[in-house]
């Protein structure tokens, strides 16, 4: 299929076939809200279901303390629930 009949959900999972991403550089890379982009992740995760395919997710770091025992690892949150950090990376996803 050419690049241009893709979807944008179906650009963003060949981008995570071929390297790691936060939100936030899928949202640069492909002119869409950080949100947009996590909604296209939680969708690929969900049509991955039943191939050789998986969705990784890194999960957000506390960059000041190290935590990283996050509930929802599709979500930044907005501070570290152990230190209350407002320091907190974001999740990184991939296609393996």
């Amino acid at each position: 299929m050419q690049g241009a009949d893709r979807t944008t959900r179906q650009r963003i999972a060949d981008f995570l076939r071929g390297q790691p991403a936060e939100a936030a550089t899928l949202a640069e890379e492909f002119g869409i809200t950080t949100a947009s982009a996590l909604s296209h992740v939680e969708h690929i995760a969900k049509s991955l279901e039943g191939t050789d395919e998986q969705l990784l997710a890194a999960p957000p770091e506390c960059r000041d303390c190290g935590f990283d025992e996050f509930d929802d690892l599709t979500n930044r949150p907005s501070r570290c629930p152990e230190c209350k950090s407002e320091n907190v990376g974001e999740p990184v996803f991939t296609i393996d």
